[in-house]
């Protein structure tokens, strides 16, 4: 019996999901999406590739299959040696009209031929750039233009338009499910949202949840400066107000419903300042932090009840999620708490 993995969707939303996977190269195009009816509801049944690291997957038994569709080492294929074909890439990124590609340090001689190929694959993108990595503590990315000469772009995702340049910020499709969790929470809310990239929280919420208000902080100026255009292009100046700077600086106290930490890296350095943004008759944390295996969940559970007792607060601990892997051995979690 054959068995891959899937993602079963309500009808409603299968179309926005089924569009994200398929331009994060996620999506299997060899098997057929299904339906199926649960309590009297329609539901969808998208395959996904093993690329796919998000855990609310359910196994497909006795997949349907489309006829294969030419895969990039097929057009690849007697271009370069099989040896070298062992290691062509198998996923990649879709940002806007954008290629985001990892090409293997060895068979870095093939990468315009490489880039040449997903181009046919997509003909609707028009440049390819190479992921060599991220740097520093504003996580600023490492790319190379393999192919076409424009790096801006706007990326649509979630009924949300998101402007950045792929080589001065970072954008990650890989926690659909997370982004689209916090999109739904938030309704009358005052939010402050510590390391708001160009949007990545802020942005959703502030288009589907209808808050009050969302305070939106970030260090980076290239991200900063693409937040606040996003703000604009997405029509919620009236909702987000973002503040260019250090969240240990700028994050107001006692003023938020639910604070949003979504920086992995040394997130927990500022935990205090998440805490103490929070409203004095309680409300809701959503703290991240990458963690070691052997760890998850109890280092960033052990942190929080730490930080809140220097604060004197009280925590309850109300979900741990895994979202991504991180790297080898290590989770890039998320802890949703209560602070009373």
């Amino acid at each position: 019996m054959s068995v891959r993995k899937a993602i079963i969707v309500h009808a409603s939303e299968a179309e926005t999901l089924r569009q994200e996977l398929l331009e994060s190269a996620m999506l299997d195009l060899d098997r057929k999406i299904r339906t199926s009816t649960i309590d009297g509801q329609l539901f969808l049944e998208i395959p996904v590739t093993s690329g796919y690291k998000e855990l609310r997957t359910v196994e497909q038994e006795n997949p349907e299959y489309y006829r294969k569709t030419k895969t990039l080492k097929d057009r690849l294929r007697d271009l370069i040696p099989e040896t070298d074909l062992e290691l062509a890439p198998s996923g990649w990124q879709i940002l806007g009209d954008i290629i985001v590609v990892n090409i293997d340090a060895r068979i870095e001689d093939h990468k315009s031929l490489i880039a040449e190929k997903l181009l046919d694959m997509y003909p609707s993108c028009r440049t390819v750039v190479r992921d060599l990595g991220i740097e520093g503590q504003l996580r600023r990315p490492r790319r190379e233009l393999i192919a076409g000469s424009f790096t801006e772009t706007i990326h649509k995702e979630n009924k949300c338009l998101f402007k950045l340049d792929v080589t001065k910020v970072m954008f990650s499709k890989g926690n659909l499910y997370e982004k689209k969790l916090m999109s739904s929470v938030g309704s009358d809310e005052t939010i402050v949202d510590m390391f708001a990239g160009i949007g990545y929280f802020s942005i959703p919420i502030a288009v589907h949840a209808c808050p009050l208000k969302i305070i939106s902080i970030e260090l980076n100026p290239e991200s900063f400066a693409y937040l606040r255009e996003n703000v604009s292009l997405n029509k919620v100046d009236n909702i987000i107000e973002p503040l260019d700077g250090d969240c240990a600086e700028l994050t107001p106290q006692g003023i938020a419903d639910r604070v949003i930490m979504g920086y992995v890296g040394t997130t927990h350095h500022y935990l205090q300042y998440g805490i103490r943004a929070i409203k004095k008759k309680g409300g809701m944390l959503h703290y991240h932090e990458t963690t070691p295996e052997s760890l998850v969940f109890d280092r960033p559970v052990s942190r929080i009840k730490e930080a809140a007792l220097r604060e004197g607060r009280r925590v309850e601990i109300r979900d741990c999620r895994r979202v991504k892997k991180y790297s080898p051995g290590v989770w890039h979690v998320v802890v949703d708490v209560w602070v009373n």
